[in-house]
């Protein structure tokens, strides 16, 4: 029996809502984890008040929340992702001739933790330990596009006006955001053209873990005077191999 039954708990409750697609109501969290549902509800009290859990008061129910994610960009910035990211991402720029980069989810930030500069290419804004607004990058798109709805209230309420780098068209508001987003999920990759950096565009798609939540996504991005649309699907098709691979080796997720 552990010496510590609360942190044990508590540990419990983040793993069973990590794996989960969609919020769970308290009952239901006791039931699972044979816990008192006195002891649950003080549990999840304590677990929003820091962020690590959702509340949704009109569903009655529970989500992970965005802290956790916060603790799972850490990891990824320290352990197999950027090991393992790294070795396929360079794979990756070798085989398309254009530069490829991986990021993680950080709130409503992207952080860049892997950075593989083509020959001959001009250096990119991403270079690693750089952060950028996820809502314009294309990394930041194929992770935010899998997401449940609560959690993209919680990183982009009310009706406030997001953040522009360039003139280059790109979401406003959350409204728009969310329109884009299912776009992404319609897709299976995410688009970004001249709203990071004049004259660039990118394509990303999310790796996922077992329970399909984005554990980073991986990119390329291109000049867009050569851009040609043959190209960029197939470059499309290459980042999409590229995420498949990073999360089988670090999840164990297979494709599809």
């Amino acid at each position: 029996m552990t010496k510590v039954p609360a942190a044990d708990a508590t540990l419990r409750v983040l793993s069973l809502l990590s794996r989960q697609r969609s919020p769970l109501p308290a009952a239901r969290i006791a039931s699972e984890l044979d816990l008192p549902r006195s002891t649950t509800y003080d549990l999840l009290t304590v677990l929003v008040e820091h962020g690590y859990v959702l509340h949704l008061p009109q569903e009655r129910r529970y989500a992970i929340g965005p802290a956790a994610y916060e603790v799972a960009a850490g990891y990824a910035r320290h352990a197999p992702l950027a090991r393992v990211g790294r070795g396929v991402v360079e794979r990756l720029v070798d085989a398309t001739g254009e530069s490829g980069h991986l990021a993680s989810l950080s709130g409503s930030d992207v952080l860049y933790i892997v950075e593989e500069r083509a020959r001959g290419r001009t250096s990119l804004v991403s270079d690693i330990g750089v952060r950028l607004p996820a809502h314009l990058t294309a990394t930041g798109r194929a992770m935010l596009a899998q997401l449940t709805p609560a959690q993209l209230r919680t990183l982009y309420p009310g009706r406030q006006e997001l953040l522009r780098r360039t003139d280059a068209p790109s979401p406003t508001t959350p409204r728009q955001l969310r329109e884009l987003l299912q776009q992404v999920r319609t897709d299976g990759v995410a688009w970004e053209s001249g709203e990071v950096t004049d004259g660039f565009r990118s394509v990303a798609a999310a790796v996922l873990d077992q329970a399909g939540w984005p554990l980073a996504a991986v990119a390329l991005t291109w000049e867009s005077s050569r851009s040609e649309e043959d190209r960029g699907s197939l470059l499309a098709e290459r980042v999409r191999e590229a995420a498949d691979e990073i999360a089988r080796v670090v999840s164990g997720r297979r494709p599809g």
